[in-house]
Order: structure tokens, then C-alpha cells, then sequence
């Protein structure tokens, strides 16, 4: 493939801090000289924009069809944490993401998962112990220790994950941060770790103190957490401190915009157009020493060219040089992709779902639109044939979480927030450890939904009665093997059938799926019961009554 060209344009230098006007020249797959001279095209050339934290799996998409679906809106790099597809396959998840992502142009910078299983409340496919991630830090293809969740095992120092830290420090890999609502001496200790990056900032007085440690933060918009809005005031004071990022993105959000929607939204905020640029770019790669252009002489030939700088549109993506997105259409061509998956529940029948009326309120999750972090609430629940049921009514519906591993009886508890009126919604992507989570309104919509993921080995579904819509994902239980817009379509069918159950949340699957993650305040479920994360410890369905 011929890869040398010449392009001209107003070049924005995020390094130098200036546009000109110019023409780039770019020799095999390199900026090989830049001349600075009046040209008559009025588009801006610059660089690539990159996702600085993101679980690619969230996508349902392998990384190549990810690569294909994020080039299309000027991403040319993702800084990946396979954390999601190690729960289920371990290593050899991370290694399939790293193989898998060769296997297009695109700058994926994939680290080692260090909280896998994120804690010892859940079952997971497999657990990564310091000697694993040693291995995968000691490879090349593995560029920085991935989001260290266990904030309490950095400040009790816990040996295993401190060792996965020194391992880190070791091999000169950055390690990045996951530390909501954590402040004071315990965060100078997580910090003091060298732990120097954290995404899970929900206010301004959050980030602040985090930036005053010395981390750097990035401000997360993704298909459940929103906090740009809350965070995006930061860019006026510590534009150097900042990075943008989707954490978790579903198909159909990747298929309408990625990083270039939150630049967009930051100038027309008013915020400083090359401050912007830097934090969708050049601070993502001087933070992670990612393997990307940033338009200088000699760097690889990544680079964007937008419309203009009010509001850029992104017109065409080159890596190495190569054309890969051309006015909204890729031009990565899908590519088969093997499907790994562990999977060895049976079916469950109704019995396994009955909860017995014991005369007392219960603890219900409360979870909200946009946001991961729960509530923990006592309500009043309804009870027929001596059993507790979803209520309609007052919003209180069953949630199970099934493990997909082996054999076992389902965990069954109480939720509000979702809204449904009718039917139910199963999920096997159930962060972290990715058992199958549901919720519906009736239990036979449950035990439907939750049976139909088991037999595909992995999916989303939403069922009420005959009525169904599901997409299988036979990789790991997470992503599809299938054409990324196609995925991207049948999810959106999936979300439909969903709110037209009722449900208010914008992205109901998102949210189901972080319902089992339970290193986000304040109340989940995994597989083995209810997990108060405020005290870090299992808990009873039933109110606790004062003697």
C-alpha cells in the first residue's frame, strides 16, 4: 500500500501551540517534512484524538471492529484496560484483545488487569495473581498497569496487589487509578503508591483534591457514567491535568461519536481550543508514552483532517499514513475473529427465584440514570402466595445475578430506579466477573431471559412473553464476532424493546451491568448476595433491626 502523499492545510501544532498554514509530507507511514507556506484549503490538520481509558469489551465489539466503528470519528489510539475479558479468560483474554487489535491499523494500548477478581465477594472465570500480571508487564504489547480498583489493599497494603504495583514501577509502566469517593490520609496513601491517574471524579471538589496530589484526571463520558458536565470547569484551570475518555461505550453510542462529541461540547463551552485538543490528544500520549503522531517531523502519520476548529467534523482519519475513515465511512474491512468463551452453568427453573416473605422492610438497591454509584434503601415489600415480588407500583423490582461458571443457586434481591412495567432484561456482561444479572417485572420473563442468555452462551436479551429481542455474544460472553454496525443495530433494537417496557434509564443495559460491581458505593449484588460496599462486606436482604 502506497502511503506517501502530500497534504495541505491549516496545521494545528499541539506542540508548538500554533496553527499555520501549510503542507504535510508523509513517506512511508511517516511525517516526513512539514513546509510552512500560505496554501489555499481552508481544513485543519491535526492530531488523532484518543480514548485515554476504555473498556473496550463494553463495546460488544472485538478491538478490530472497535477500531473500525472509532475511526470513522477521528480516534486513532485507545488506551485499553481488557479487564472485563480477563475476569472471564484470564490471560488468555488479553492476549486474544492484543491479537485481535493487530489485525487493523489502529494504535491500541492494551495494560494488565490488577484487580481481577476486583474483589473475593463474587465467583469469577479466573483470577490474575501478582506472578500473571507480572508476565503481561514484562511484555512489550502490555503498556501500563490497568485501573487499580482495591483502594483499600493499597492502603492496608495488601502483598499481592502491592506486589503488581512494584511490578509496575519495575518495568517503567504507568499505573492508573479507580478511586471514587475516596479522600483525606487514604487517598494520599493510594496516591503515595504511585498510582497517578483516576476517571471516577463525580464533582469538581473530587478532582481537585486528586489534582492537588499530583494525579492527573480524565474526564469520563461514557454510555452510564456522564460527569463532563461536572468536570469540564477543570479545563479553564488545569487543562495540562486533563484527559477525555469513555470508559464504557455501547455499540450504537460508538456508531453515532466517540472523543470528538466531548470536543465539540468543550469549545462550544467557550474553553480554549488547543487546551481541548491537548486533553482529546497530547496528554494522553505523554502520559502513557502511547506510540502515536502528534504531527511532528519523523512521528508516524496519524493525523486527522476536520472542517474547522469552532466545531470540528471530522472528515478524514489517516494511521501510518493509511486512510482508514473517509466523511463518517470506514474504510477497515471486518475481519473473521475466533470466539473463546467460558460457560458452564445449567438452566435455572422458577423455584430458584422465590424469595420468602419474612414479615420485615427490605434493602433494595437504588440506582439513577447516568451514574454507577448506588444507593442503598429499606422499603416496603410486596408479598403474594408468601413470597416477595417485583412491586409496579412503587418501582421495586427483582434483580438476580446467576453464576455462569458453575452451578449454583441464583442471588435474588430487590432494586429500584428501572422503571419497567412489564417483561424483563438479562445481561451476561455483569461487571467485573460477568455472571448473568436480570431484572423484570415478572418472574417468568426472568427465568426466560436469564435461560435464553445460557443457551447462547452469553448475550443481552429482553423478554416479555413471546416478545424478545436479544444479541448473542459468543465471545467470552461479551462481545459479538459479528460486523460492528450490525451489533451496533441489534443493540439498539435490544434498548428499544427495553424502553418500550417501561424503563425511563437511558441506557438500560449499561446500568443492569454495572449493578454486580461492587467497588462502587454503595449497595450491588453479586453472585453470592448483597454487597454493602461502605462496609465492604455481605449483607442481608432483610432490615437489620436495632436490639
Amino acid at each position: 500500500m502506497n502511503n506517501s502523499f502530500s497534504i495541505g492545510g491549516q496545521i494545528v501544532d499541539l506542540v508548538g501551540n500554533r496553527v499555520f498554514s501549510g503542507e504535510v509530507f508523509v513517506e512511508g507511514g511517516k511525517v516526513a517534512r512539514i513546509e510552512e507556506r500560505p496554501v489555499a484549503d481552508t481544513r485543519y490538520i491535526m492530531p488523532g484524538f484518543v480514548d485515554a481509558h476504555v473498556h473496550i469489551e463494553s463495546s460488544m465489539l472485538v478491538p478490530s471492529e472497535f477500531a473500525r466503528l472509532a475511526v470513522c470519528h477521528g480516534t486513532v489510539a485507545a488506551v485499553s484496560d481488557p479487564h472485563e475479558i480477563a475476569n472471564v479468560l484470564g490471560e488468555e483474554g488479553v492476549r486474544y484483545m492484543v491479537e485481535n487489535g493487530r489485525k487493523v491499523p489502529f494504535k491500541f494500548s492494551f495494560g494488565a488487569p490488577s484487580c481481577v477478581p476486583s474483589t473475593r465477594f463474587e465467583t469469577s472465570g479466573a483470577v490474575l495473581a501478582a506472578d500473571a500480571v507480572e508476565r503481561l508487564l514484562a511484555s512489550p504489547d502490555i503498556h501500563f498497569l490497568a485501573e487499580v480498583m482495591n483502594y483499600l489493599g493499597v492502603v492496608n497494603g495488601d502483598a499481592d496487589l502491592m506486589a503488581k504495583i512494584a511490578a509496575a514501577k519495575r518495568y517503567g509502566k504507568p499505573i492508573d487509578g479507580h478511586a471514587p469517593n475516596v479522600h483525606h490520609d487514604d487517598l494520599r496513601k493510594y496516591v503515595a503508591a504511585g498510582i497517578s491517574t483516576d476517571h471516577e471524579c463525580f464533582c469538581l471538589e473530587d478532582a481537585l483534591e486528586k489534582i492537588g496530589l499530583g494525579m492527573k484526571i480524565l474526564i469520563r463520558e461514557g454510555s452510564a457514567a456522564k460527569n463532563f458536565d461536572a468536570l469540564i470547569p477543570l479545563m479553564a484551570t488545569h487543562p495540562d491535568r486533563l484527559m477525555f475518555c469513555s470508559d464504557d461505550k455501547h455499540p450504537d453510542a460508538l456508531a453515532e461519536s466517540h472523543i470528538d462529541a466531548l470536543v465539540r461540547r468543550a469549545i462550544a463551552l467557550g474553553y480554549d481550543v488547543m487546551d481541548v485538543l491537548r486533553a482529546a490528544s497530547l496528554n494522553a500520549v505523554r502520559h502513557y508514552n502511547l506510540d502515536m503522531g502528534l504531527l511532528q517531523v519523523g512521528d508516524d502519520a496519524d493525523f486527522i483532517v476536520a472542517d474547522d476548529l469552532k466545531a470540528p467534523k471530522v472528515r478524514q482519519t489517516y494511521i501510518k499514513g493509511v486512510l482508514v475513515a473517509e466523511n463518517g465511512t470506514s474504510l477497515i474491512k471486518y475481519k473473521e475473529h475466533q470466539t473463546p468463551n467460558r460457560f458452564g452453568t445449567d438452566y435455572i427453573n422458577k423455584v430458584s427465584l422465590f424469595v420468602p416473605d419474612a414479615g420485615k422492610r427490605i434493602k433494595a438497591i437504588g440506582c439513577a440514570d447516568g451514574s454507577l454509584a448506588t444507593k442503598s434503601l429499606i422499603v416496603e415489600p410486596k408479598a403474594e402466595n408468601g413470597g416477595l415480588v417485583s412491586d409496579v407500583e412503587h418501582d421495586v423490582l427483582k434483580i438476580v445475578v446467576v453464576n455462569r461458571y458453575q452451578p449454583a443457586a441464583p442471588a435474588v434481591a430487590f432494586i429500584k430506579g428501572f422503571g419497567l412495567k412489564r417483561g424483563a432484561l438479562a445481561s451476561s456482561v455483569a461487571h467485573d466477573s460477568h455472571n448473568i444479572v436480570a431484572v423484570g417485572v415478572a418472574d417468568s420473563d426472568i427465568l426466560r431471559a436469564v435461560n435464553l442468555l445460557i443457551g447462547l452462551k452469553g448475550g443481552i436479551a429482553a423478554c416479555c412473553g413471546a416478545e424478545t429481542a436479544m444479541l448473542p455474544l459468543p465471545v467470552a460472553g461479551l462481545l459479538s464476532n459479528g460486523d460492528g454496525y450490525a451489533v451496533a443495530q441489534a443493540y439498539q433494537n435490544a434498548e428499544a424493546l427495553a424502553k418500550r417496557f417501561g424503563t425511563p434509564l437511558h441506557a438500560p443495559f449499561m446500568t443492569l451491568a454495572f449493578m454486580p460491581l461492587l467497588v462502587i458505593p454503595e449497595l450491588k449484588l453479586s453472585d453470592l448476595g448483597l454487597f454493602d460496599v461502605m462496609r465492604f462486606e455481605m449483607t442481608g436482604l432483610y432490615e437489620e433491626m436495632l436490639s
